[in-house]
């Protein structure tokens, strides 16, 4: 069995999150200080209690996702002796690959937490509320291929691109508000069905550069170091290791496609994975891997039993 631990993305916070693993396990309590304390903000309260228009903030939900992750893998590796280096792979979706970097010790927790409540303030920050959109492209006959084409319909009025390839049958565009609707038609022409997303800006598109650009600088002045477990990277769909290239790759995320699909598929294929464990809150992952690597297992881990019963089965 060779093991991948991938990390959740904006989308999947809930209030309550984390609340379960903080009753049962210390270590996991001492996350959510550390994240706290890097903060200056009770973000586990209002992870636990809400309200969950405020937990939802591009700002809050970063940082409290990547705290729930790191909940479960400093738990997984304390309580049950299974660190990250168990796995062959570490991957994250979009915000995600903060949370991969910080569990497989590459980026302290609270230089992760900081760098991830300035991430989203600098994507809110780039483009005025109202200006940008997102929406998924769904549907059995929805590929990369036809959301290009209709990203390339939208962008003839403004811009307009292919944000994230989750897997056949779901993918986003993202960009100016009147070329995604542009984009939707054409999408729908196409065969698609188009869900429009209720998201604060329009994420992993050049309109994104402002945040790109204030991210670089932060990342400039942070600790990086090599991961225990090599990151396949968001941009490349490919492993990577050297601290620099991990660096520049982050700045490049922030505009650039999340290549979702692309990577399960190296992972299952050249990586040999057979086993993903989802390190964090809800299930999305798991099932875009059951779409995407049918032969292979995927496990959601964010409560105590979902715990137990993975160190169990290693």
């Amino acid at each position: 069995m060779s093991l991948a631990f991938v990390f959740p993305g904006q989308g999947s916070q809930a209030v309550g999150m984390g609340a379960d693993l903080a009753q049962a396990f210390a270590a996991a309590r001492e996350v959510f200080q550390e994240v706290d304390d890097a903060l200056n903000q009770k973000l586990s309260k209002l992870m636990w209690e809400g309200p969950e228009e405020d937990l939802t903030l591009t700002e809050n939900a970063q940082p409290a996702l990547m705290a729930v992750s790191l909940a479960v893998t400093r738990t997984l590796e304390k309580e049950f002796g299974i660190g990250v280096d168990r796995a062959a792979f570490v991957a994250g979706h979009s915000l995600g690959e903060y949370s991969a970097l910080a569990a497989a010790g590459s980026i302290s927790l609270s230089d992760t937490a900081r760098l991830l409540r300035l991430r989203g303030q600098a994507m809110q920050r780039a483009v005025p509320v109202g200006e940008g959109s997102m929406a998924s492209l769904i549907g059995k006959q929805t590929d990369v291929a036809l959301a290009e084409a209709a990203a390339a319909a939208g962008a003839e009025i403004g811009v307009c691109v292919v944000a994230n390839d989750n897997n056949t049958g779901n993918v986003v565009i993202s960009g100016a508000k009147a070329a995604v609707e542009r984009a939707i038609e054409k999408a729908e022409e196409l065969g698609a069905r188009a869900i429009r997303l209720n998201v604060s800006a329009p994420f992993h598109c050049p309109l994104m550069q402002p945040a790109a650009d204030e991210m670089a600088a932060a990342l400039a002045g942070a600790t990086v170091l090599a991961p225990r477990a090599p990151l396949v990277a968001n941009v490349t769909a490919r492993p990577v290791h050297d601290p620099e290239v991990i660096r520049r790759q982050l700045v490049e995320q922030v505009t650039g496609r999340v290549r979702w699909r692309e990577t399960m598929d190296w992972l299952a294929g050249e990586g040999g994975v057979t086993r993903f464990a989802e390190a964090g809150a809800g299930k999305v992952l798991s099932g875009m891997i059951k779409r995407s690597c049918p032969d292979a297992t995927a496990t959601p881990l964010n409560s105590p039993a979902d715990l137990e019963g993975f160190a169990k089965s290693l």
